[in-house]
């Protein structure tokens, strides 16, 4: 059952770390390396859901985040909220 994307984002990078809830944060922790999260965290989406920018981390964790491929999200389009 694999959901169909209705948007295609690039990844951008942010010259600094971006702000990330900390239910978002302790959530990923554990899944993935440390180095890795710090690299994540200096990376933002344009979301079509949210009408803003919002970090990638938060995307990662959002309920219509399908995959990353090279630079781009997929997502579903369905709602902006927290899978966790």
């Amino acid at each position: 059952m694999s959901r169909e994307a209705k948007f295609i984002l690039k990844v951008e990078e942010a010259g600094k770390s971006l702000r990330v809830e900390k239910e978002v944060s302790e959530a990923l922790k554990g899944a993935i390396g440390r180095k890795m999260l710090s690299k994540m965290k200096r990376e933002y989406v344009e979301c079509p859901l949210a009408g803003k920018k919002v970090p990638f981390l938060r995307c990662f964790a959002c309920a219509s985040f399908i995959r990353r491929v090279r630079g781009y999200v997929h997502c579903a389009g369905e709602e902006f909220k927290l899978k966790i």
